[in-house]
């Protein structure tokens, strides 16, 4: 049995137990409780539980629940009128000549229904009836008479109506003519339009159609016969059609397409995942190209479940339009916290990339424009003074050369001094992300609260950002032949995309290749956010966008020849979308790297390899420097000495139809030419003598720049 003690131990009742068995036990007796009953309003018994239940439907409609939105879609309203008001009015004389055609063919259908009125036809029909049967029947006078009766009451009335018709005409003549030039404008006006309704007819409209005629119509019916013909629905019996999808919105017409969202029917066994695996199938069942249906699964956080899809169809391809420029070719400064401008969705949506902790890798086929979608991240990067930028392209030829104007390590080419330059480069940047872990770990959790870099950070502790750029990584492990040193290089790369985000490193990787051999899965595989252009099948997209993807929907291998600049991006493990980028030209990316040699140097940000370009520090005190000089100094980049066979090869790939035919002679004589003064004709390279340049003597021929 237990006792409750009266006095409370720190505020709670104690519970005392005592473990003897008591001698005459008394059976406990529970008083009943009171219960309260409640009548539930939606009993079966209830007669006004239907009148009594409050519907479940939103008091406004979607477009006025919030202040923003009904702004939003009073400016919508706005731009829609303002652009119909200018889409008519240029139409104005167009409108006016077929005006007066309509109204011409309307008086004309004015005339030929009155004149049955004027000429008093039903008269004369009755005249034309008598006179028949008096020729038929001479002796009946008073048939005759009747006739006579009918002819002359025909000529009257011919007489009056003739009158009256004139009798208008005139005064309306009269005072049209009398009347001021406004009055006679309005009332050519108020006779025109009735005349030209009158002769418009069904076949000819007067106003031009401001929006083109749909060229794909969707209904329920059709996306239900469409995920019937791709084995999502199952088939009816007879005259039943069998289960159908549950539209919770539409279809309606969304911008340039049909939108529609949709429940599977319970019991089917599929969900939103089958839905989107079946893409191609349910284009071609609504007859369009699956490049015209976009589709995504609605999850929880927006209301939706395992088996509602979002659909989009357009009417057209929508990504053959012409691209958009680039907003960051106009900008002054630009944040890297921000997300970067990017491009736009097939519904003209704009998306922006974070890249702040993430990485990127960029695949497809050459010639797709991977590169300018690649320099887009880069070009941002440039308008932050507080980004430092490696660079590597081992396809060698002009898409990155200007980088030298800002990049703190630049190499060109895959050449064996460039590998050698890029696995330095590897080191310096493993180093410098040691260093930067190291004062991390010792900075106070006030200053660094997460253990990551932050604004105040950056500038007080001197650790900008670093953007690790790298384009055509299948040509330096295809160059790396010893498989050891591939390893290494892979394993040095991968610790940088893994652990390099938190210190500030942004890694940005492009391949043509992107199969096992050429970018490892191991590296592959720890990319944060991945971008492919067209590929040729699915399992190339897969392999760079990730394993998987193409059966959710994001499949690079439906983009076609035609679609130049569109990447799928993928941005998360359920996140994607179709892009069309911004055109950043290589004039305007030129233009930004020198844009952002200059924001460094009033900084004190201009370091490495950039601060030490003599090149670019004489184009800056206005010297013109001889194309001759910056190309070999660009091809022995990474070499303080080469030989003449191995300078003409590399000018060659640099620009073959310029170098095409030099020879040593030649080469010998141009350098002269510009300024170039040869300490010695031979040089020394690995114990090998033979003709060759100094670096040194190339950049004795620039001006003095310091």
């Amino acid at each position: 049995m237990t006792e409750v003690l009266d006095r409370p131990v720190n505020g709670h009742p104690v519970v005392k137990v005592n473990l003897l068995k008591p001698t005459n036990p008394t059976p406990a007796v529970e008083e009943p409780q009171p219960v309260d009953v409640v009548e539930a309003v939606d009993r079966d018994d209830n007669p006004l539980a239907d009148w009594l239940t409050v519907p479940d439907a939103p008091v406004l409609p979607a477009w006025a629940r919030t202040p923003a939105r009904i702004k939003a879609n009073a400016k919508a309203l706005g731009r829609l009128c303002w652009w119909n008001t200018r889409y008519h009015g240029i139409r104005v004389p167009k409108y006016a000549v077929k005006t007066v055609w309509l109204a011409s063919r309307g008086f004309f259908r004015a005339c030929r229904g009155l004149w049955p009125v004027l000429s008093c036809q039903d008269h004369t029909r009755t005249v034309k009836a008598l006179a028949a049967q008096v020729k038929a029947k001479p002796e009946d006078a008073e048939l005759a008479l009747r006739h006579q009766m009918a002819h002359r009451a025909r000529t009257e009335s011919r007489r009056w109506r003739w009158g009256a018709a004139a009798g208008a005409v005139a005064a309306a003549a009269l005072g049209a003519y009398l009347a001021p030039p406004m009055l006679q404008l309005g009332a050519a006006a108020a006779t025109a339009l009735p005349l030209a309704h009158l002769g418009r007819g069904k076949e000819a409209t007067l106003l031009d159609h401001a929006a083109p005629p749909i060229r794909v119509d969707m209904n329920a019916q059709q996306l239900n016969d469409a995920l019937r013909a791709s084995g999502l629905l199952k088939s009816g019996k007879g005259d039943d059609d069998g289960p159908k999808v549950s539209c919770v919105m539409g279809p309606v017409r969304d911008g340039h397409g049909w939108a529609v969202i949709f429940d599977l029917p319970k019991g089917g066994g599929k969900t939103a995942v089958d839905v989107l695996a079946k893409r191609t199938t349910i284009a071609a069942e609504l007859g369009v190209d699956e490049i015209q249906v976009v589709m995504s699964r609605v999850r929880a956080a927006q209301g939706g479940n395992a088996s509602r899809v979002s659909m989009w169809v357009a009417d057209d391809d929508p990504y053959l339009a012409d691209p958009v420029p680039s907003p960051l070719a106009k900008m002054e400064r630009f944040s890297i916290w921000d997300p970067i401008p990017f491009g736009q969705d097939a519904r003209g949506n704009r998306v922006a990339v974070p890249v702040v902790w993430q990485s990127m890798f960029f695949g497809g086929l050459p010639r797709r424009g991977k590169t300018f979608t690649q320099r887009l991240l880069t070009a941002a990067g440039l308008l932050d003074p507080y980004v430092r930028h490696y660079v590597a392209d081992f396809k060698g030829g002009q898409d990155w050369m200007q980088m030298r104007q800002v990049a703190h390590r630049l190499v060109v080419g895959a050449e064996d001094d460039a590998i050698e330059a890029f696995k330095a480069m590897l080191q310096e940047l493993l180093t410098e992300m040691e260093r930067r872990f190291a004062i991390l770990r010792e900075l106070p959790t006030s200053i660094c609260p997460e253990g990551k870099l932050t604004p105040a950070i950056v500038e007080k502790y001197n650790m900008p950002f670093i953007f690790f750029t790298v384009d055509e990584l299948q040509e330096a492990f295809i160059a790396i032949g010893d498989e050891k040193e591939r390893k290494a290089v892979i394993d040095d790369m991968a610790r940088i995309a893994r652990r390099g985000p938190a210190a500030g490193f942004i890694s940005n990787y492009a391949s043509q290749r992107p199969d096992a051999e050429s970018v490892p899965t191991k590296l592959r595989e720890i990319i944060t956010i991945r971008a492919c252009t067209q590929v040729t099948d699915q399992t190339s997209s897969d392999m760079v966008l990730g394993k998987g993807k193409a059966s959710m929907g994001a499949d690079a291998s439906v983009l076609s020849e035609d679609h130049k600049g569109v990447v799928v991006l993928v941005t998360g493990p359920a996140s994607f979308a179709t892009v069309k980028n911004d055109l950043l030209t290589t004039a305007e990316f030129n233009a930004l790297c020198a844009k952002g040699r200059a924001m460094r140097k009033a900084v004190g940000q201009l370091t490495g390899d950039a601060a030490g370009d003599v090149v670019a520090e004489a184009a800056e005190h206005g010297h013109r420097i001889p194309a001759v000089i910056s190309d070999v100094l660009e091809c022995m980049q990474h070499s303080p000495r080469m030989f003449t066979r191995d300078l003409l090869q590399r000018l060659v790939n640099l620009d073959e139809d310029t170098y095409g035919d030099w020879d040593a002679e030649k080469l010998a004589k141009e350098l002269e030419g510009a300024g170039v003064n040869r300490t010695s004709k031979q040089v020394k390279i690995n114990g090998e003598n033979g003709a060759g340049y100094q670096r040194r003597d190339i950049e004795g021929a620039i001006p003095f720049t310091g």
